[in-house]
């Protein structure tokens, strides 16, 4: 299977904040900015594995920014590591300032989708080769997010997690 690059997954929406997709705040529910993360993220996982695939895990979403009522805004995601069949996408969501044109990163998560066949068993997916520094410092922390996630879950011993373990120790 060839690799990929990052940018080969790259997905991009845009989108207006309307009315019924605000709280009595008039900010953009949350629920509202996952499901469109969750989509932007699965375009992306289809693109990088061209395979049928599906939400396995939300593994961060910071809402640092609140988002208001008439907002554009812009939901970007790509795949930033590809393990056996899961892929973890990194979604960016940038708000554009309604006067300037100006983007501002408001938040950010991380997805992990996993590619399967027609009747719902994983299959394998292209290892992806990051190119941008940052595609670099997200390809390499993902492993770490992946062994935590397992530990905490409870499906990989705290003493199997060599990268998380090499944060602690020289």
């Amino acid at each position: 299977m060839t690799p990929k690059n990052p940018s080969e997954s790259l997905t991009t929406l845009t989108d207006l904040v309307l009315p019924s997709e605000t709280n009595p705040l008039n900010n953009l529910f949350g629920g509202e900015l996952l499901a469109r993360m969750d989509r932007a993220a699965s375009i992306a996982a289809r693109r990088h594995s061209r395979r049928i695939v599906v939400t396995a895990s939300v593994n961060h979403v910071a809402f640092n920014r609140a988002i208001p009522l008439g907002s554009v805004v812009t939901v970007e995601a790509k795949v930033s590591r590809a393990f056996k069949s899961s892929m973890e996408i990194y979604i960016d969501i940038w708000v554009e300032d309604r006067e300037s044109g100006n983007k501002t990163k408001a938040n950010e998560a991380i997805y992990t989708f996993v590619a399967v066949d027609d009747t719902g068993r994983p299959v394998e997916v292209p290892q992806i080769v990051p190119e941008t520094e940052l595609e670099k410092q997200r390809f390499e922390a993902a492993l770490r997010r992946k062994q935590l996630s397992l530990v905490l879950a409870g499906k990989m011993n705290p003493h199997d997690a060599t990268e998380l373990k090499a944060l602690f120790t020289n």
